[in-house]
């Protein structure tokens, strides 16, 4: 912009007023006057859809469950509807002191959530570049000019040459707005905020997938703590009929074969014993990088438990779509999909904006800020595409079919979640039947190899016979094991399925966005903790 001194002339100005009022020219305050009222009358306007969410079929009851669930005649017993709804710190059900250690390391160093955290500062940070628009720019940009003219130009009037240095110092202040009169910054804004609030249930997602995978690992590594008391108690007992096996070939009552049988059957439990170690220093692994920790320095100590499934409040199949944060991402994402078909509307009116300059200009430093110095200057200008080719039309149907993908996007992930709670749902119950069954058949094996023990001793039957009951047992017993940790697994993933707790009212709100602190608007939608946020910067 171009800032001349402005001289003022009482007389001369009313003599311009006059001659305006006589030819019926506006003067410009009396245009920034109309354009102000018209601002204030299309500053209701948008032209943005409004948004509602989309139904979705909802089912009264979940399939798998049934009134034997609840009585836990079925061996596996859901909380009644009137129990404790599932909480943040979900892993306490469990009562496993080692587990909820776990659990807060994850929270606090875990570099996912970390990620996630960032991520949700960085869409915060977006939502308030967004809103900034709502308010003029303003600029100062002071300059100091020195000119000198060449002596050698010869002057028109006198017919001499004579050098000169003229001084310019200008001190101007510039504001330009662009008012928001069809909603195209409402609707950035409510754009950026729902991507933020989609950030949001994002680190919820990512704080209970981590949650989750920590408990399963967990449990995990206690079934090959449990599997390796098995397989050391097998051993034992196989060096004891090993033992018993030389005795009687020593005696002449058996043979060299059956010793070397009881030989092979030892050694090969061994390996499988000794085979175990691989995949627990794994599972521990993972829970060291899952934790924050580097896998050199962390351990878990080893130890068996006998914890059973808890019993898990389901609520209501309506309740879900509030309480699983990733199907929350997704409606939030309906949301900033709708808004951003607003903004591309805009794009079909007129873009006005004002602009105004005030200031101080002089030759002369000495009088640079003195009363007569100051210039101004005040002017709107309206800007209107009379021909594009079609971009605006494609740009809006562009965003039109962004918000319909986004509408099945949201469908799926809702009819993802039950299906992962009904398959939860059907592997507990299916288990608990499965887990007596197989523990029926753990005493049958025990009392099979009793008898066939019985006969060897007594020389009825040969050592092979002893063998194959043995292997039956140990093979029962295995699978007894891996059936009730897969009970604890699936208990942790129906949690999981189930939202682990979570609530979509925990989401933060436009207002929260802007308002709150880089931190608190991370750790507004934490449960147990706002751990894995990164250091703060100056």
């Amino acid at each position: 912009m171009n800032f001349l001194p402005q001289i003022h002339d009482p007389e001369r100005a009313a003599t311009e007023r006059n001659r305006a009022r006589r030819k019926g020219v506006i003067r410009p305050e009396c245009l920034s006057a109309i354009a102000l009222a018209s601002l204030l009358f299309a500053a209701g306007c948008n032209v943005g859809p409004k948004y509602a969410r989309p139904p979705v079929d909802m089912p009264p009851a979940y399939k798998e469950v049934t009134p034997a669930d609840y009585t836990g005649t079925n061996g596996w017993k859901v909380a009644q509807p009137e129990d404790a709804t599932l909480h943040g710190q979900w892993w306490e059900m469990f009562k496993d002191p080692e587990l909820n250690k776990l659990e807060e390391q994850a929270n606090a160093s875990n570099q996912t959530i970390a990620a996630a955290v960032s991520s949700l500062l960085e869409a915060r940070a977006l939502v308030k570049q967004a809103q900034s628009q709502y308010f003029p720019t303003g600029v100062v940009a002071p300059s100091v000019t020195e000119n000198r003219t060449s002596g050698n130009l010869v002057n028109s009037n006198t017919g001499t040459g004579s050098s000169h240095t003229l001084g310019d110092y200008t001190l101007p202040f510039d504001a330009t707005w662009v008012p928001d009169l069809w909603g195209r910054v409402r609707n950035t804004v409510a754009a950026n905020a729902a991507a933020a609030q989609v950030s949001a249930a994002d680190l919820e997602n990512t704080r209970l997938t981590v949650n989750a995978e920590v408990a399963v690992d967990y449990f995990d590594l206690r079934g090959q703590d449990a599997l390796k008391e098995l397989l050391d108690s097998t051993v034992v007992a196989y060096q004891q009929s090993l033992d018993l096996t030389k005795a009687l070939y020593e005696t002449g009552i058996d043979s060299d074969e059956s010793v070397a049988q009881a030989e092979t059957q030892l050694e090969t439990t061994q390996a499988e014993d000794t085979n175990l170690g691989i995949l627990r220093a794994q599972y521990e692994h993972a829970l060291a990088t899952l934790t924050g920790k580097t896998a050199s320095t962390f351990s878990v100590p080893v130890l068996t438990i006998s914890t059973q499934p808890p019993g898990i409040p389901l609520g209501l199949p309506s309740q879900l779509l509030e309480r699983r944060p990733d199907i929350a991402a997704a409606e939030r994402t309906m949301a900033e999909s709708n808004a951003e078909i607003g903004v591309a509307r805009a794009a079909y009116y007129p873009t006005i904006t004002l602009s105004g300059s005030a200031g101080f200009e002089s030759n002369s430093i000495t009088d640079w800020l003195s009363w007569p110095s100051r210039i101004w200057a005040v002017g709107s200008s309206m800007s209107e595409t009379v021909f594009d080719a079609g971009l605006r039309r494609a740009t809006v149907q562009q965003y039109r079919a962004a918000y319909d993908a986004s509408v099945a996007n949201y469908r799926q992930s809702v009819l993802t979640a039950f299906q992962q709670v009904e398959d939860n749902l059907a592997a507990l119950r299916i288990l608990s039947q499965e887990v007596q069954q197989q523990d029926a058949a753990v005493n049958s094996a025990q009392r099979n190899l009793s008898l066939a023990t019985d006969r060897y001793k007594l020389g009825i039957d040969p050592y092979l016979n002893v063998i194959t009951a043995q292997t039956t047992l140990l093979t029962n017993k295995q699978t007894a094991v891996n059936l009730r940790i897969q009970q604890m697994t699936s208990s942790v993933q129906l949690i999981e399925a189930l939202g682990g707790g979570w609530d979509s009212s925990q989401l933060p709100t436009p207002r929260q966005l802007i308002a709150q602190s880089p931190q608190g608007a991370a750790s507004s939608t934490a449960g147990p903790s706002t751990a894995g946020a990164p250091a703060k910067h100056d």
